[in-house]
């Protein structure tokens, strides 16, 4: 039981006095940075499913997407 408060108390000290955090400021232009990251690739990712959707439409007319264009590719 006393490991586990020396590790408490060794923990504790480090994340008050030994650890650099960022700034208000510098986290949220990081939280933006990953925002708009995030963003970005969710809008390739649809691009792509929809560009290959679309060249993958059944013959009703249905937009299949990205696992219907990889179904075909194994089906073939």
């Amino acid at each position: 039981m006393a490991s586990f408060k020396t590790y408490l108390a060794e923990s504790y000290n480090e994340l008050m006095h030994k650890v650099s955090w960022p700034t208000w400021k510098e986290l949220q232009s990081s939280a933006i940075v990953v925002l708009i990251s995030a963003l970005l690739l969710s809008l390739i990712v649809f691009l792509m499913d929809f560009i290959f959707g679309v060249q993958n439409m059944s013959n009703n007319g249905f937009w299949k997407g990205m696992l219907g264009f990889i179904y075909k590719l194994i089906g073939s």
